[in-house]
């Protein structure tokens, strides 16, 4: 490796942690606040917002905004040595533009390597302690009521409330059906249905049970209020979507199968967590292209210049990112070419950029 190499990783490296130190200062005065008043109003420990809630906080939204960070540092830094005319006499010696860019992706592939370890292994598990504070400090509420909840529990068990409470524990309007492939064996249906949190059990209200027999006759059981165990418990349907950020790549594939037995409408919105898990390293790659293809030039306006045109394409892949998203959980985009499009559509435009930077 050449001297001009470790040159230009150190200054690419140096220029990235540096940008992040700087956004995340500032990101967590910000967050200071506005969150103050939730932390003197529930009297949250200092050591739990330092290392519960602000180490993982700089964790998991460092690491989320890694890939625009990266595109900024090589702008920044990429900028500066074009304006210098650094570039210039690196190229005049001899050096191929194709050959200056290896720095540039072992850089990137270092950064993009620590962003799927940490987006797959490590944020993960800085997020239960994150959000585990937040729901105790700062959302101290959650979504009580759910409405018509409808799921399979597991094969052959279909259960549907119109109204959950999960702040009370308590459903409305109930209805377990039990199945035996396309035959239904048993109904059950119930006007209140209440977790009893010290005995483990459901306890059904005016309910009646109906049995449907192999010679066709049907049996009809009534009651006032029975006890009973059923295959779920109140925490089924008290989570928020963003609760699939605690699980760990392996946890989280797990959960989606077992959310695709239950029928469950949120399976889009844990899939684009999955893919884009995996789709926002790479986007290391391609930002870094764009950053050297862009930056690489000395124009009028110097770096000012390069650092406006780097922030408004920064805004718009943002924004293609958003909206692949809206697509993909309201219009029925598949999610892994929702997580994806940002990096194809930039991609392309990256592949442009590049073949034209050398002339």
């Amino acid at each position: 490796m050449k001297i001009i190499d470790l040159y230009i990783i150190k200054r690419f490296l140096l220029t990235f942690f540096f940008i992040l130190s700087l956004i995340m200062a500032i990101a967590i005065i910000f967050d200071v606040s506005e969150q103050i008043d939730n932390f003197v109003k529930t009297n949250a420990p200092l050591d739990a917002i330092l290392w519960d809630y602000y180490k993982n906080f700089v964790l998991f939204y460092g690491n989320l905004f890694s890939p625009l960070l990266t595109f900024l540092a090589v702008i920044f830094f990429t900028a500066q040595l074009a304006n210098r005319t650094e570039i210039v006499a690196i190229l005049s010696s001899g050096i191929s533009f194709n050959r200056l860019m290896w720095p540039y992706f072992i850089s990137a592939t270092i950064l993009a390597a620590a962003s799927f370890y940490l987006n797959n292994y490590l944020v993960p598990k800085a997020n239960r302690d994150r959000i585990e504070f937040e729901s105790t400090y700062i959302r101290t509420w959650r979504r009580t009521l759910n409405q018509g909840v409808h799921k399979q529990m597991r094969p052959g068990e279909m259960i549907y409330f119109d109204k959950f409470n999960s702040k009370n524990n308590i459903g409305y309007q109930f209805t377990l059906e039990l199945w035996d492939d396309l035959e239904l064996k048993e109904k059950l249906f119930a006007n209140y249905i209440k977790w009893d949190s010290t005995e483990a059990n459901w306890s059904v209200e005016n309910y009646y049970i109906r049995k449907y027999r192999e010679d066709g006759s049907i049996t009809v059981e009534e009651g006032k209020k029975m006890d009973t165990v059923l295959s779920f418990t109140p925490s089924e349907f008290a989570g928020r979507v963003e609760d699939t950020q605690r699980l760990d790549v392996n946890e989280l594939d797990e959960f989606i199968e077992e959310e695709r037995i239950k029928g469950s409408p949120n399976i889009p919105y844990y899939l684009i967590e999955k893919h884009t898990r995996n789709a926002l390293p790479f986007s290391t790659y391609i930002l870094t292209m764009i950053g050297v293809a862009m930056s690489s030039r000395k124009v009028r306006g110097g770096i000012g210049a390069h650092i406006a045109a780097g922030l408004a394409l920064a805004v718009t892949y943002i924004l293609t990112m958003k909206v692949s998203t809206v697509y993909a959980t309201n219009a029925g985009l598949d999610p892994l070419i929702a997580a994806w499009s940002p990096n194809i559509l930039y991609g392309i435009f990256a592949a442009y950029l590049y073949t034209r930077a050398p002339k």
